[in-house]
């Protein structure tokens, strides 16, 4: 079997063990440096990832993570922020890591290899044509994730491809490639580190990307986040107050009467009625702030 970049010999790994500790931890940090600096040639397959899945969600589909170990851990870190940061709600966003929640306390390396364990997982999840799902592996060949895309296929779906080898038997098929080249690792296939910090990355970058397509990012803030803690509520009052200019108070008080809703109290402190046309402004604007605010102003 051949082995890809991700199973490859750094040349800077020799006498590692030997190194003094913060000798060794430069290396270590220079390959996840080198490691995250190979995303940027793929912005724009991560914007396409991106605008697939969003209208996935806008069509009444769902986003589906799958993956398996680390990278299936990397995948499940990005769907798991986002019905709080973006106020997606939990039944659009599926998770299927292999093992499921067995594998969050002990990483077993055999769910991976388990092709009919990803149709169960997929079945299970009922993945139709409606859905977006976006399968992970750092080396693209991973049979758990080769067996979820050809399944998420099949079904109709789209099907987004990430891994960190160049021509990975992932990628064949799918309807967006995001290819990671990274370089081998410090410690030879130890994917949780190099691959791993590129894949995050990218996850931040395309679920950033699909929020601001589906309208939860106004200037930088998340309009429709999920305020379920005092944290989170006293960052709702700052942003309601630093995108229409009342004081906080103020903004607090917007909050309740909109029922915690900031894109809602923002369009209240700039004139809107009540929260029922509120929220009729942002249905007519696609959830879009900045073109309900256009719309009232």
């Amino acid at each position: 079997m051949a082995a890809g970049r991700t199973e490859g010999r750094h040349d800077q790994a020799n006498g590692l063990d030997e190194r003094q500790p913060v000798d060794a931890l430069k290396v270590l940090a220079d390959g996840q440096k080198a490691a995250a600096a190979v995303v940027d040639a793929a912005l724009a397959d991560i914007a396409a990832a991106a605008r697939l899945a969003a209208d996935a969600l806008l069509s009444g589909g769902r986003l589906v993570y799958a993956g398996a170990g680390s990278s299936g851990l990397m995948a499940m870190a990005d769907a798991l922020e986002l019905p709080g940061t973006y106020g997606i709600a939990h039944d659009r966003i599926v998770i299927l890591l292999a093992g499921g929640a067995a594998s969050l306390v002990d990483l077993a390396g055999g769910y991976e290899d388990d092709r009919d364990l990803a149709v169960n997982d997929a079945v299970s999840a009922g993945v139709d044509a409606k859905d977006c799902v976006i399968c992970v592996s750092a080396s693209g060949s991973t049979p758990y994730a080769l067996a979820m895309a050809a399944h998420a296929r099949e079904q109709g779906a789209r099907v987004v491809a990430m891994a960190n080898n160049p021509g990975a038997p992932l990628f064949k098929g799918a309807d967006v490639s995001i290819l990671l080249q990274t370089p081998p690792e410090v410690i030879s296939g130890s994917t949780r580190m190099g691959a791993g910090t590129a894949q995050k990355i990218a996850f931040n970058l395309f679920s950033t990307l699909v929020g601001i397509h589906l309208g939860h990012v106004h200037d930088g803030h998340m309009v429709n986040l999920k305020a379920d803690n005092i944290k989170l509520k006293g960052r709702a009052c700052r942003i309601v107050s630093d995108i229409s200019g009342v004081g906080l108070d103020e903004a607090e008080r917007l909050l309740a009467r909109s029922g915690g809703s900031v894109k809602a109290a923002v369009l209240l402190a700039a004139g809107a009625e009540d929260p029922g046309a509120a929220q009729a402004a942002l249905e007519r604007s696609g959830q879009s702030l900045r073109r309900a605010l256009n719309s009232i102003g």
